[in-house]
Formats: C-alpha cells, structure tokens, sequence
C-alpha cells in the first residue's frame, strides 16, 4: 500500500480545457464524471477523481485521439512553477532531470525513468494508478506533453526517434503522426520516447545558471510544502489506515519509503508541522478498534492482534486510555445504545 496519489489542478484544466475545445462544457464533463463542482477549488486531486474525468471525456468527445490533442497543448502556461526552472536549464537532458525531482508539482500519479544509451536515450514512464485502472488518453496525454513542452524548451520542435506504448492504439495513425511525427509502436514492454543524444545534450537557448538556482529553490519550497502540514496528516492517516487494515503494523521509516524521502526529512517535516508518527498510529489504531468493537462480529482478542498489540493486555490498557472503560464494556454500551 503506498500514499494515495495525487495531482495538481493544473492538470486537471489541461482535462478540461482540452474538453472545452471540443465542445464540451466543463460542469457537464464534471457531472458525466461524478465530480461536484466545489471540487474545484481544491489545491490537488486524488488519481482516481481525474481518471474519472479522462474516461468521462473520452466518452463526452468520443474522439479516440482526445489524449493526443490534451497532451499537445500542454505547454508553459499549463505548469508555470516548473516552466521556468525547465527553461533555465543548460540542457534538455538537466531539464527532465529537473521533472524528475520535481513531477511531484504536477502530478505523482506517474514517475519517468531515463535509461541512457550510447547513441539515444529512453524517457520512460511508468503510470502509478489508484483504485481505478487509468484511462489510457491519460498515458497518451503524458507523453504526447513530454514532447510537445521539450520542444518549448528547446525553441524547436522536437522530433523522438519512436515512441511506444504498452497499450494498444487508440485511434487512426495520423493523429500519433501529428503529435509524434516519428514511427509509434503499441503493445510493447513500457510506455516512452526515444530521444538522440544530441537532442538531450544541446545547450539549451534560455539557460541561465542563476535563474536555475532561484526557480531550483522555489520548486524545492513548493515540493516540501506539499509534504508538510494538513496535507501530510491527511495522507500518512489515509495510509495508516490502510496499512493496519490489511493486518501491518506500519512504521515510519516504511512511510518515509513510499513518500520518496528519507526517514529523517520526514520526521523534520512532521515536527515543522507538530506531528507525530506514534501520535497518528495511535489515532489510527483508536478509530478502527472502536469500530471493530461495536460491530461485535469479530473477537477482541483478534481485534488487538489486528491492530499489532502483542498481549491482549496492552490492547486493553490503550483502549481504557481511549474511552475510559474496557473494550468488553465499550461493546456493551454500543449495544443497549438506541
């Protein structure tokens, strides 16, 4: 069980936006999608909210190309945080380095993978799905974005040497022309482009050492702070809620592990936010044994052992702490309760 993924909004008016060109206006797509306006307004967005909304777009447009044409027009406008920092960069290759470190700004329901060659290299990417499976526009859309936002970088188009993808084509071949101009195969191992060297090598034309440090920075204040605060609280409860459901008792260096960071930054970032890894398991802990122990069909004893106590001795003293009473007492009330 990992965090659950998440995406900026930025994103998800590159969905929409792409929908509006096409006729579609964006609270019919979010009421196709089952998506509540008022989502809008907030700073992310769980994987599987936009994957409704790729697969309610698809269906809306019924254009087989709409990923395609999505992932065309993404461009500086579409990531304004990392735009600059990319454009700043000495070279191709540095600048999806810079992706790399900081796709987090855009989205985390995916990461990329560079395998270096003698003459070219792969930009893999491999999707990071939650609950749903993901629409395959979504995989179109990211890679026909990585082409067209290198060759804004770059001030000139950028031409892959192929382009593949694990899933099988989705419309006719010129749309994957248009958007590729290159040989695109489907079906095969993983999603990627294939870029020369001499592409990912050239001296980028806007490359500027000291805008790269302040952008550098900047993307590096605005990644911390998405793992800092609410945010984090809300994320490491989801997961801890999960992890004890599926009878782990989870620790901190194991969420430092699916969070990409080190054991030590993320207990810095859960001080910076007054947090505390033992205080969340114990909360965590406390809502699922209530709740098993009023539904009465499982014993206590398997409940404590579920939850990662040990004795069933020390599962009672913490549920005494909880609730002020034993957990056979707790279960009785619930059940004279109205």
């Amino acid at each position: 069980m990992t965090l659950q993924a998440t995406v900026s909004m930025n994103w998800v008016d590159t969905v929409l936006g792409a929908a509006e060109r096409q006729g579609v206006a964006r609270t019919d797509l979010l009421a196709r999608a089952g998506i509540a306006a008022e989502e809008l307004a907030r700073e992310r967005w769980p994987i599987d909210h936009i994957t409704r909304l790729w697969r309610a777009a698809a269906l809306m447009t019924q254009d087989a190309g709409f990923g395609l044409k999505a992932g065309q027009h993404v461009g500086p406008h579409s990531f304004a945080a990392i735009s600059r920092l990319l454009a700043a960069s000495p070279t191709l290759r540095q600048a999806i380095a810079a992706v790399q470190r900081y796709q987090r700004l855009i989205s985390d329901g995916g990461r990329f993978q560079a395998v270096a060659g003698a003459e070219a290299s792969w930009l893999v990417y491999h999707p990071r799905q939650g609950s749903l499976a993901f629409s395959p526009h979504q995989i179109e859309a990211v890679l026909a974005a990585v082409v067209s936002f290198a060759g804004w970088v770059r001030g000139l188009p950028v031409q892959p040497l192929v382009v593949q993808f694990s899933q099988p084509r989705l419309g006719p071949l010129a749309g994957y022309r248009a958007a590729f101009d290159c040989p695109v195969r489907f079906e095969q191992a993983f999603s990627g482009v294939l870029l020369a060297n001499a592409v990912l090598d050239a001296p980028l034309p806007r490359a500027d050492a000291r805008a790269q440090r302040l952008h550098g920075r900047d993307a590096a204040a605005r990644l911390a702070a998405l793992g800092s605060g609410p945010q984090l609280a809300q994320e490491l409860r989801a997961w801890l809620l999960a992890e004890l459901q599926s009878a782990q008792l989870p620790t901190r260096a194991q969420a430092a592990r699916v969070l990409l960071i080190s054991e030590r930054t993320l207990a810095r970032r859960m001080k910076d936010a007054g947090l505390s890894f033992s205080g969340l398991l114990d909360q965590a802990r406390r809502e699922l044994a209530l709740a098993a122990a009023a539904d009465g069909s499982r014993s206590l004893a398997e409940i404590g052992q579920s939850l990662g106590y040990a004795e069933p001795a020390v599962f009672w003293r913490a549920f005494r702490r909880w609730t002020g009473c034993t957990p056979g007492q707790w279960r009785q009330r619930q059940d004279v309760e109205p």
